[in-house]
């Protein structure tokens, strides 16, 4: 895994979370599973947890909404923004504002923002995701609940749809 300081002079290791792949598969599928509802419920939460419902208005200032729930669980429902759309291959939202930059009201919970990268890379994707916090207890709790491998694991299954030919 490269270094993200290298490439984001912003990059905070007190701050940010890393995560980077590179797969086997077309990025304008990784980018088609990122960015139509339809597609992004199929793999966005790790299973056994389902994204139930989806909303996408792909521009800055647009709503990025999901709704996941889990085995005898609530749901958990987070509406969030898209910063930037420089489509095909970079994606960037927060929870901290919802839709038309307006802040979110405080609650459970952190706010963060992610940076997701997709590049053709040898025949394939190689996938990024920075996820910001505003301090390190958050960032801390972030990495606590599983940002490596539930991101790792939904990502594998966004490969998978697409493997199956459930994403094109």
């Amino acid at each position: 895994m490269s270094n993200p300081k290298d490439s984001d002079p912003w990059f905070d290791p007190t701050l940010d979370l890393h995560l980077e792949r590179t797969v086997d598969v077309d990025p304008a599928l990784v980018w088609a599973g990122w960015t139509e509802p339809e597609h992004l419920k199929k793999w966005f939460c790790p299973r056994p947890w389902k994204t139930t419902h989806c909303e996408i208005d792909l521009r800055p200032g647009g709503a990025f909404r999901t709704v996941m729930s889990g085995p005898g669980g609530p749901e958990m429902d987070s509406t969030g923004c898209f910063l930037e759309v420089e489509a095909p291959r970079r994606l960037v939202f927060t929870s901290a504002l919802g839709p038309g930059y307006r802040p979110t009201p405080a609650g459970e919970g952190f706010p963060f923002s992610a940076i997701v990268t997709i590049e053709a890379h040898e025949g394939g994707t190689k996938y990024s995701v920075v996820a910001r916090h505003a301090d390190p207890e958050s960032a801390a709790k972030h990495a606590e609940m599983g940002f490596v491998d539930g991101w790792n694991a939904a990502f594998d299954q966004l490969v998978e749809a697409i493997t199956a030919g459930e994403i094109g």
